[in-house]
């Protein structure tokens, strides 16, 4: 089996972020109830005509520079011509002919080795109604038809599952930072269809499709499942046939939809209810230089700040908590600090609330004072976690909270002078730590934590204790 190679292609319809259609003015929101925002175009009512949403055109020359491919300049729509119920016109906008990106590519990082996988081609099209299929009736939810999609094709570069999924956590990231889409493949937002086949030759084997896998790590186990059954087919001396299947996370198998007999003739011809498309270098300039601040910025940014790169690559994957800790790049604070604080007890808070730091009472002043009260000791973590609470959920002021649990703030001299006490009073102990016995050391940092009840940062007290033992 494993003379057999695996190669794997990938389209993925990734939806727009705009505030309204790609060929109407209804909302984009297909997500709230069902066939509430919807107008007669979106319908296909005879006679009405599609207006492009110049918002569209800006999100997808955004992805194309963010996936390093080249922008077509002259553009046309086209028809796709085919009958099904999700489609009121009987045909889809897309762009068959003209896609505004092409020759691109993601770079992947494989077991410490770059590597490129190809982008075929960026287009831009309509999205369908959504059908949900309930007992023996199918229900169609118009809010999804006419919301814009960029669907981005790649070449057949991967060569594993775990290359796949590697291109898809990429591919998410990049279009998360450029503002393109939500990538909430959750929500179906982002959606994948994989192609698999296996041959023994460097000719390809019959494509398999596998179609809109629910997840990222799904769309690996689908892969494997896949591949095991295309060799295992192949092997017995069974022939493959293209065909289009499904994944099905119980059995972990993939399951038959239908069989390709012959080629979709889709009688693409350009659209004529929408004007060529005309791009200057002064517009597509406009619009890159107007990007957000890129994951790959943010990234070697926090690396510099001297965060460590497991907790940089928990930050990128996560854009509300990136984005927050972006608002104190040029405050006067320790980032590495405030990012452990962010991904720790506050990540942890803001999950079991289902809330976000600005609908809390933990504003950026408290944030500061917190982060900045740590770094220099004045607050162990202890303490923190102990209000961590009433720093959510009240107004007052850091000092008032702990005043409020009986917690007092200590300077170094108090707690230097505590230290001494404790040393003076147990000079048999000092006596056996000189000795060589440093177990001892713990006794002496558990009588300072209890003298101070609790209160005392521990990394100070071993320093100061060390110094004090040392004279």
């Amino acid at each position: 089996m494993s003379e057999y190679k695996t190669t794997v292609g990938i389209e993925v319809h990734a939806e727009l972020k705009t505030n309204t259609k790609i060929f109407s003015s209804s909302c984009n929101g297909y997500a709230n109830m069902a066939n509430t925002h919807v107008n007669v175009v979106d319908l296909g009512y005879p006679g009405t005509l599609p207006t492009l949403n110049a918002e569209v055109i800006v999100k997808a020359i955004r992805a194309s520079h963010v996936l390093n491919c080249k922008i077509n300049k002259k553009m046309h729509f086209d028809r796709k011509n085919y009958f099904y119920p999700d489609l009121p016109k009987g045909y889809q906008i897309t762009q068959a002919r003209t896609p505004i990106g092409v020759d691109g590519y993601v770079e992947i990082e494989v077991d410490g080795t770059k590597k490129k996988i190809g982008i075929h081609d960026i287009h831009i099209e309509e999205d369908t109604c959504k059908s949900i299929h309930y007992n023996n009736s199918s229900l169609l939810d118009f809010n999804r038809a006419g919301v814009p999609l960029v669907e981005i094709v790649t070449k057949p570069d991967m060569s594993s599952s775990k290359e796949a999924v590697l291109y898809l956590e990429k591919l998410r990231e990049l279009l998360l930072y450029a503002d393109v889409s939500d990538c909430k493949i959750e929500e179906g937002s982002m959606r994948c269809d994989v192609n698999v086949s296996v041959s023994k030759s460097s000719v390809l084997g019959t494509r398999i499709e596998i179609k809109n896998i629910g997840s990222i790590s799904n769309v690996g186990l689908a892969i494997d499942s896949e591949v095991k059954r295309q060799i295992e087919l192949l092997e017995s001396g069974n022939t493959l046939h293209e065909e289009t299947r499904r994944y099905d996370e119980k059995s972990n198998t993939t399951v038959l939809m239908r069989v390709k007999e012959t080629g979709n003739d889709y009688r693409y011809f350009p659209e004529a209810d929408i004007p060529y498309v005309i791009l200057d270098d002064t517009y597509i300039d406009n619009v890159i230089q107007h990007l957000p601040m890129l994951s790959s910025t943010r990234r070697e940014i926090y690396l510099k700040r001297g965060i460590n790169p497991v907790n940089v690559d928990k930050i990128i994957q996560n854009r509300k908590i990136s984005d927050y800790l972006n608002r104190y790049l040029d405050k006067n604070i320790n980032l590495v600090m405030a990012s452990n604080l962010l991904l720790g007890d506050i990540a942890s808070y803001l999950n079991k609330n289902s809330t976000s730091m600005d609908e809390t009472c933990f504003n950026e002043e408290k944030f500061i004072q917190v982060v900045n009260m740590l770094d220099k000791g004045d607050m162990s973590s202890k303490i923190f976690k102990e209000i961590l609470n009433d720093l959510f959920e009240s107004n007052e002021s850091i000092d008032n909270l702990l005043n409020k649990h009986g917690i007092s703030k200590m300077s170094d001299d108090d707690l230097k002078a505590i230290i001494k006490n404790i040393i003076d009073n147990n000079q048999d102990n000092v006596t056996q730590y000189k000795s060589g016995n440093e177990r001892i050391l713990k006794y002496f940092v558990g009588q300072v934590m209890k003298e101070t009840k609790g209160s005392a940062d521990p990394v100070l007290v071993n320093k100061y204790l060390l110094e004090e033992l040392s004279k």
